[in-house]
């Protein structure tokens, strides 16, 4: 497996593009759908799937695009976001804005084994928050759930703090050097996070 990430949007949401040969997936594209197509195109990459790990305005804005550009492409989503992920409340306009319910929706859990992926539950963040983990390349896609020296806000609609700790709980029992490409911000490591992190001390 190969992986790419880049920030995309404002809100730097960390895109990232995972490969295999020359079928791709693409976890989190929150905006820039052009930048994202092209950076495939370029790598000779034809996108079989998006993967969600949470719905939040700054995660999907580039859905449209990339489905534009490739019709059919599904969007893997915990069915519990369903409800966040076209609301009227869930955007910042004028970057951005509503986005219409997307075509051919799948329940993410569905991936679990599929290339050797976990698909961990970790509602907290949002209802439907999921971590997609790779233990063979001893990687976690952690979204808004666990980032680098912090964890995601419980403040917004849908959020609930002891819930997030119960999914915090769940990645601080994974391996010490499983490497973690959170939603925004810096890469770090569960060990490290175990070591510094208040909300996982």
């Amino acid at each position: 497996m190969e992986k790419t990430t880049i920030q995309v949007g404002s809100f730097e949401v960390n895109c990232t593009i995972l490969s295999w040969g020359d079928t791709a997936w693409i976890v989190d594209p929150g905006a820039e759908a052009t930048r994202i197509a092209a950076l495939a195109v370029k790598a000779g990459l034809k996108p079989e799937a998006i993967l969600l790990t949470h719905a939040h305005f700054d995660h999907i804005g580039a859905i449209p695009g990339l489905q534009a550009r490739w019709s059919g492409l599904p969007v893997y989503l915990h069915p519990a976001d369903e409800m966040v992920l076209t609301h009227r409340l869930n955007s910042f306009p004028p970057e951005y804005m509503p986005i219409a319910k997307p075509a051919n929706i799948r329940d993410a859990r569905t991936l679990s084994g599929v290339r050797g992926l976990e698909v961990i539950e970790t509602p907290g963040h949002t209802p439907g928050g999921v971590c997609y983990r790779f233990p063979g390349e001893k990687l976690l896609l952690s979204g808004d759930t666990l980032f680098a020296g912090s964890a995601g806000r419980t403040d917004l609609p849908g959020g609930d703090y002891p819930t997030l700790k119960a999914s915090l709980a769940k990645l601080a029992a994974l391996p010490d050097d499983t490497e973690v490409i959170p939603g925004h911000g810096f890469f770090t490591t569960v060990g490290a996070e175990k070591e510094s992190n208040p909300y996982l001390l």
